[in-house]
């Protein structure tokens, strides 16, 4: 413990980190306020505050502005699915091929391209939420100023969002889209472990222990899942310029366990609404397709979590063959007179890189599965609905992510000025050394 007090004094010494640290946190308050900022034209005093079904999941990522019918409601979501988009196509187009491999300026026309389109993404899911999520009871002025006024509200908001995550990527720690999800996402846990421990009282107190003691369990078990990586060693041949030696040391190609994090999780649950909202359409004339309907509606049924366990699999198999390239890999290392011991560079190379992608991948994809469904298991073992939502799933890999994140960043200030680190051994795990960049 004294330890620790140490740690976090020297942390508060580095004036930059002192300032990036109050920085975060001040950008975060004002995202959180914001999100209590009802829109225009609507009587809050009606509001539920409840979301279901995917707004449900939705209201989880934005810390209930979602259900508040806030100015910021649609939060960094647009600017998400923006970012899918752009990733996609700098698979698939080759124009967007050209500009990520042109570093730092093909990156910043990228993101430029990713905010205009972030626009029209938030533009048009405005018009879906104002028209779903937004009852006649709370509007109280006309509809269709009101419609008209609320889309460009929301979208303002959706950019003022990214512009916060920009400045605390830039004057704060960790990635700022990724550090707005996640206090969404904490915000709503507080209010779940107190609900929990009023639902089981004092009588309960030993089933409230042993569900405590399986989120530490689960928690953990998920820090090892996204921290495991696999090292490909890689020999660089020593190189003589101007009569000195260059080279000759070994590095390693890290590939993680879990290198699609939560994307397959985000595209498996867009997919998993697909059967519910067809099935309504023909419910009415057939009792096949309203139960399946049903069965579709309640991720806890065995049809939902199969279903959703092997998309995820796909999903996972299917994003890391799209964002890892052995072929490149392997060009990049022999470009640079890298080889792996005993692999002939090229297309060998190529190969033993895929096979071990390949490897991995497997048990990764069934481990995220399990994670993913593990809330519907929570669910059905007696946790409230909140509660079971932080057993796994898409809400705890992004909170574990971030946080990892964000020490990673901390342990790197300290230690540029010879400051002793956050671990006891002075280094956080699988930090980007010793690695080839590709």
């Amino acid at each position: 413990m004294p330890k620790l007090f140490h740690t976090i004094r020297n942390i508060f010494s580095i004036e930059e980190l002192r300032v990036r640290i109050l920085n975060t946190v001040g950008f975060l308050l004002l995202f959180r306020m914001g999100s209590y900022v009802v829109l225009p034209g609507i009587d809050p005093t009606k509001l539920t505050g409840e979301a279901k079904g995917i707004f449900g999941l939705l209201d989880t990522f934005l810390g209930g502005a979602f259900s508040n019918a806030s100015v910021l409601g649609l939060g960094v979501m647009p600017y998400i699915s923006a970012s899918i988009a752009i990733q996609l196509l700098t698979i698939a187009v080759p124009y967007f091929q050209r500009l990520q491999k042109e570093g730092h300026s093909g990156r910043k026309i990228l993101n430029q391209i990713t905010k205009v389109l972030t626009i029209f993404i938030a533009m048009i899911q405005a018009v879906a939420y104002l028209s779903t999520a937004v009852s006649e009871e709370v509007i109280v002025i006309s509809r269709p100023f009101f419609t008209g006024s609320s889309i460009l509200i929301l979208t303002a908001g959706t950019m003022f969002c990214v512009w916060l995550g920009d400045r605390i990527t830039d004057k704060g720690l960790g990635n700022g889209v990724s550090m707005l999800i996640m206090i969404g996402i904490i915000s709503s846990l507080p209010g779940a472990i107190f609900s929990e421990i009023l639902s089981r009282g004092i009588r309960g107190a030993l089933v409230l222990i042993i569900e405590f003691f399986l989120l530490f369990a689960i928690v953990v078990g998920v820090v090892m899942f996204t921290q495991a990586t696999r090292k490909i060693p890689v020999q660089y041949a020593k190189q003589m310029v101007n009569s000195n030696i260059y080279g000759g040391q070994r590095q390693y190609i890290p590939l993680k366990l879990n290198t699609s994090g939560v994307m397959p999780i985000i595209f498996s649950q867009a997919l998993m609404f697909l059967p519910a909202l067809i099935s309504s359409i023909w419910s009415d004339k057939s009792n096949i397709a309203a139960s399946v309907g049903r069965a579709f509606s309640d991720y806890t049924t065995w049809q939902y979590n199969v279903t959703f366990s092997l998309l995820i699999v796909v999903f996972t198999f299917f994003y890391t063959a799209i964002t890892i390239n052995p072929t490149q890999i392997a060009d990049d290392m022999k470009r640079n007179s890298g080889f792996i011991p005993g692999i002939k560079p090229g297309k060998l190379t190529a190969g033993v890189i895929d096979n071990i992608l390949s490897r991995i991948t497997l048990p990764g994809s069934l481990f995220l599965a399990v994670i993913a469904i593990l809330p519907a298991f929570a669910h059905m073992a007696g946790v409230s609905s909140a509660f079971s939502r932080f057993y796994g799933g898409t809400s705890l890999l992004i909170m574990v992510g971030v946080v990892l994140d964000t020490l990673q960043q901390i342990e790197s200030l300290l230690l540029m000025r010879r400051y002793e680190g956050l671990m006891k051994s002075g280094r956080v795990k699988n930090r980007f050394q010793n690695t080839v960049v590709g």
